[in-house]
């Protein structure tokens, strides 16, 4: 699969303790990408951060933070991430979404390309 070098920059900002489904939100955004055929998705735990409550999630607190923030980035074509935008719409019960242009770069393993 080869992305486009002009691309777009889906950024997903939830809880982990957020749910879709009895499996973890985080999780069904990434298997649904997946299904979808979207080029791929990467999910980022934070140790620190709050939101719109400003209520503050930290590891640093005596007690370990059960709903740490978590990242969702996804990159592909314009199109195909304006497609996912009302599938993830239904998923979503709150949190953040960001749409950044991206310039991809690609860099490929030599040798994997090699016979």
């Amino acid at each position: 699969m080869q992305l486009p070098i002009d691309s777009l920059l889906l950024r997903i900002f939830i809880g982990e303790s957020d749910r879709y489904e009895h499996r973890p939100l985080y999780e069904a955004i990434v298997l649904k990408a997946r299904e979808l055929k979207l080029a791929g998705a990467t999910v980022l735990r934070s140790p620190m951060g709050f939101g719109a409550c400003s209520h503050l999630h930290t590891t640093k607190i005596l007690r370990l933070s059960d709903d740490l923030p978590m990242v969702i980035e996804i990159v592909d074509a314009e199109d195909k991430i304006n497609a996912f935008l009302p599938v993830l719409d239904a998923m979503m019960g709150g949190g953040l979404v960001t749409l950044e242009r991206v310039r991809v770069i690609h860099y490929r393993d030599q040798r994997r390309s090699a016979p």
